[in-house]
């Protein structure tokens, strides 16, 4: 019989800025927001999209950071205004 161990958190889970996302916090728009690779889009941290897994987020300074890192702005939350 296997047992199941607990897994050590990610770089992202303990990044601070992981837990306004999972808030989807407000307060937090305008500070940065995250893209998702698996999508290619990036969001502000209370978009009401689907949250993506931890693996698949990298989080950026401003919007002109995501899109030259090659993403473009949500079309639900409206990233890019």
């Amino acid at each position: 019989m296997t047992q199941n161990l607990p897994l050590a958190p990610s770089a992202t889970e303990l990044d601070p800025r992981w837990a306004r996302l999972v808030a989807r916090d407000a307060a937090a728009d305008g500070g940065f927001v995250y893209s998702v690779r698996s999508t290619g889009i990036y969001c502000h941290p209370s978009c009401a999209a689907r949250r993506p897994g931890p693996a698949q987020v990298r989080f950026h300074a401003t919007a002109a950071e995501a899109e030259a890192a090659g993403f473009r702005p949500c079309r639900r939350c409206r990233a890019d205004l």
